[in-house]
């Protein structure tokens, strides 16, 4: 059939309530205009994340009553231990309780003044954690990746060239060579497995252990089945397995691609660096067989590990972010193309023209979804990325508006309730004013800022 259908089925289900466009034009002045700091139970539609807001089945359900609690040594461990060991070949694997927790463990022991840690792009959290220490955190994207309309299969790709000067020229500094798949700053692009071999190999060839984040590791792997030659009669476990085969290491938030609510882990290979870090997991996390989670969210990881390499599931969430980003471009919304996996990139510097990047299209355009249709969205531009550690600001490279959606929560009249509601701003969208910021912390401004209409 044509039609990709939800892969189960409903068996529980939360009330949204319903709020007015006046009501929303006062909750978002009142929260200074910054999303995060909205109630959720004033959002309709909640697209800030796909962040530990997925449904979880039955099954993980079950698997939260059969959690031990006992404080070391817990069979939830390891059950845990054994489902992550099935798809990631890492000797050592450390429970955190998400996956910003793992980054700032490793880079405790890898970070420092004057190092730099190469990656296709970093992250908000992963740089943050970086910059936290000293070093200086540095992208290495393709030149595909940073245009919107280019329809390159795999634009989350390491350019290794870049990459070979960077390590000929900075090789002393390096603690570590980075890959994030699949790639969410530059609009959740994949990354190709030929591109994630050649990457290691030549982290390798500097003595360099090479590290995946891997929140999305199973849309980046059926992407992977869907888009490179050789490898469409393959099983996504298996393709999982050989991503991760090249790779020393791995961070992972298990709130994205293992279906849970909170939880993640750090996995490696060298047993020293393992070491070092599971003494500073002690200190800040939990005991090694816990690392800041109960058992029962143990094995709710462990059973949403096993479901999320299921592939009609995955057609079927990759078909959903293609299904809006072609109803929006027909409507002349311009979104990032290839369409990703976990979210819908909507291209705001070109949708809304009108608006200088300094002052934030992207904060703009999420503003207006929430006003006109109580969408929350999220900010991927020069509000996340434009500040530099020296305290200037230069436009990112993109602004961009992310629609993430949460696994297994939303229906297909979600989805086209949020075309309708970007069919309304289009129509009326050189009316938009800009944002300044009023306010903002030292780091990671776009959770806290304060802004205002100009």
């Amino acid at each position: 059939m044509k039609t990709i259908i939800e892969p189960f089925r409903i068996k529980v289900v939360e009330p949204i309530r319903m709020t007015s466009r006046e009501e929303r034009e006062c909750f978002v002045a009142s929260a200074h205009y910054n999303l995060f700091a909205l109630h959720s139970d004033d959002v309709l539609i909640d697209l800030l994340t796909d962040s530990g807001t997925s449904a979880m089945s039955a099954a993980q359900q079950a698997a939260l009553i059969g959690g031990d609690e006992s404080y070391a040594g817990s069979p939830s461990f390891f059950r845990f231990e054994a489902a992550v060991k099935h798809l990631f070949p890492f000797k050592h694997v450390l429970p955190t309780h998400q996956g910003r927790a793992a980054e700032a463990i490793l880079f405790s022991v890898l970070g420092g003044s004057r190092r730099m840690v190469p990656s296709n792009t970093h992250f908000d959290t992963t740089r943050a954690n970086i910059e936290a220490t000293g070093a200086e955190a540095v992208d290495l994207v393709i030149a595909e990746g940073h245009d919107p309309d280019h329809l390159h299969p795999f634009k989350g790709n390491m350019d290794v060239a870049k990459l070979e000067r960077f390590l000929a020229e900075n090789a002393a500094a390096v603690p570590c060579v980075m890959m994030t798949v699949t790639n969410n700053a530059g609009g959740g692009q994949p990354v190709s497995l030929e591109n994630i071999r050649e990457t290691a190999a030549l982290a390798h060839s500097y003595g360099k252990p090479f590290i995946i984040d891997g929140c999305r590791f199973a849309e980046n792997a059926y992407f992977i089945k869907l888009r490179e030659p050789g490898q469409e009669n393959r099983h996504v476990e298996a393709i999982v397995r050989d991503m991760f085969v090249a790779a020393d290491g791995m961070t992972m938030s298990a709130k994205k691609d293992a279906f849970a609510n909170i939880g993640g882990w750090l996995a490696l290979n060298d047993d020293a660096l393992a070491q070092s870090v599971r003494e500073r997991l002690i200190l800040t996390e939990g005991f090694p067989t816990y690392g800041g989670l109960a058992g029962r969210d143990l094995d709710a990881i462990a059973q949403g590990l096993t479901e999320i390499v299921d592939e009609d599931y995955l057609a079927y969430r990759l078909r959903t972010s293609a299904y809006i980003a072609e109803r929006l471009e027909a409507l002349g919304v311009p979104t990032v193309k290839p369409s990703g996996g976990h979210a819908i990139f909507v291209n705001a510097r070109k949708f809304l023209s009108h608006i200088p990047p300094l002052q934030y299209p992207g904060q703009a355009l999420a503003v207006a979804l929430y006003i006109e249709g109580g969408i929350r969205s999220c900010e991927i531009g020069t509000v996340m990325f434009g500040r530099h550690p020296d305290g200037s600001e230069h436009p990112a490279a993109m602004d961009l508006v992310r629609l993430a959606m949460p696994r297994r929560v939303y229906t297909q009249s979600h989805a086209d309730y949020v075309v309708e509601v970007f069919e309304t701003i289009a129509a009326q969208k050189r009316q938009l004013p800009g944002y300044r910021i009023a306010w903002e912390p030292e780091r990671m401004r776009h959770f806290s800022a304060h802004f205002e209409p100009i």
